[in-house]
């Protein structure tokens, strides 16, 4: 994970300023947390797969919508937005969200000082 964000008030790009190893010109799996009646997922499925979200495992109550695209602070805002209201309109909450990219090859550490 390189960012993340459950906090309805910080800002997405707050979020991802925090993620060192966030490379902003890499696609990143973009995972949004919702919590819905079990009655309303799959409506909530049918709704997300327009916009090219597939699910992945939750819990009994969790469904957790993700998508490969490119991540910036603009689009992060908007889709977190969108999940938001997808999950309001189906009686349930959007908890946050997380940002998956593969690790950085080894010997290449964002962190490490230039000599």
């Amino acid at each position: 994970m390189v960012a993340a964000s459950f906090d309805d008030a910080e800002a997405c790009s707050t979020a991802l300023a925090r993620g060192v190893t966030w490379d902003p010109d890499a696609p990143v799996l973009l995972r949004h947390h919702l919590r819905l009646p079990a009655d309303r997922i799959e409506q909530v499925l049918a709704i997300a797969a327009q916009d090219g979200y597939s699910p992945a495992i939750g819990g009994e109550d969790l469904l957790y919508l993700q998508r490969e695209q490119l991540l910036d602070a603009l689009h992060c805002a908007q889709e977190r937005a969108r999940m938001a209201s997808l999950a309001q309109r189906h009686d349930g909450d959007a908890l946050g969200w997380e940002a998956l990219q593969p690790a950085p090859p080894p010997g290449d550490n964002p962190i490490a000082p230039a000599h």
